[in-house]
């Protein structure tokens, strides 16, 4: 059983730029490893993954991005089977951050 807490970012926008739900926020550094790590080989994955970023980048907890670092394990393909709602990741902490990505 899988004790990782949930995500903790809602799927909406923050109302303003600097707030950020529950912790301090995530350094800079990790964020761009972060962005680094979303580009894949599959144009579907980075448009996705991208376009997420952009919009929750500034809102992202650091328990959001251990979530996307774990989802980033997948290969492409079966990432984009993830994503496109095909298949479900073994790691049902992963839903929340999907279902968002989803949603985009």
């Amino acid at each position: 059983m899988d004790t990782r807490p949930a995500l903790a970012t809602p799927c909406e926008p923050p109302s303003s730029a600097g707030e950020r739900p529950g912790e301090a926020g995530v350094d800079a550094r990790w964020l761009a490893r972060l962005r680094w790590r979303c580009r894949r080989g599959m144009l579907e994955n980075d448009l996705i993954l991208e376009r997420f970023l952009d919009a929750r980048a500034d809102a992202l907890s650091a328990a959001d991005v251990a979530a996307l670092d774990l989802l980033l394990d997948y290969s492409d393909n079966d990432l984009w089977d993830i994503l496109s709602g095909r298949m479900e990741p073994a790691d049902v902490s992963l839903l929340p951050l999907i279902g968002c990505l989803r949603s985009i």
